[in-house]
């Protein structure tokens, strides 16, 4: 049933672009998607189940988009300054992915324990959901061991590749920041830049 359950996935973000996650309705999210109410239950277990596998679509497409950054053209500081545009970007165009980035989701939004919670769907997917959702803390660390293995020249000394690690945590730090207090435009790219620029 993945059609299915994309479908109401894209159903529910959509509805939560209207509307506060407590004013969403399983019913409307069911009836946009074109399935009955028992296949969103039986797919989801519930409104949890939904908000949980929201959230866990959108850190994917957060970490997809990452990915796709360091594996773009150019030397090393232009794909860390296109993974900290991605961040920037995607958390200015998506309400989750600000919320999972700085860890504060205000009452518009589903509010997900991080921690794993027992899962009442038969679904695999949302197995997967019902797992531990990332923490700000968690994504600075995936995010940084990402870039440093994909960036990290074969052969390279353990000392460049450490120091390599923290230039890429620098860099998602950085757009960290930027998500917090947006600089003016450009500022995300000239910011990273120079900070790589004396590091790498």
């Amino acid at each position: 049933m993945p059609a299915a359950r994309e479908s109401l996935l894209d159903a529910a973000y959509a509805a939560l672009a209207r509307r506060p996650w407590p004013a969403v309705r399983m019913v409307e999210v069911a009836v946009a998607a074109g399935v009955s109410r028992q296949t969103l239950y039986n797919e989801f277990g519930g409104k949890d189940g939904l908000g949980r596998a929201l959230v866990r679509r959108e850190a994917d497409g957060y970490l997809a988009g990452v990915d796709r950054a360091l594996t773009g053209a150019g030397d090393v500081p232009d794909r860390l300054v296109a993974t900290a545009e991605w961040t920037v970007s995607a958390a200015r165009d998506n309400a989750l992915v600000r919320a999972l980035l700085t860890g504060c989701w205000g009452e518009r939004l589903p509010a997900p324990v991080l921690r794993a919670v027992p899962s009442v769907s038969a679904a695999p997917a949302q197995h997967r959901a019902d797992g531990p959702l990332p923490s700000p803390a968690d994504l600075v660390v995936l995010v940084r061991d990402r870039a440093a293995a994909l960036l990290t020249a074969p052969g390279a000394a353990a000392e460049e590749s450490a120091e390599l690690a923290r230039g890429c945590e620098l860099a998602v730090r950085l757009a960290l920041s930027c998500v917090a207090a947006p600089p003016a435009e450009g500022g995300v790219t000239e910011l990273v830049r120079a900070a790589l620029d004396r590091r790498l």
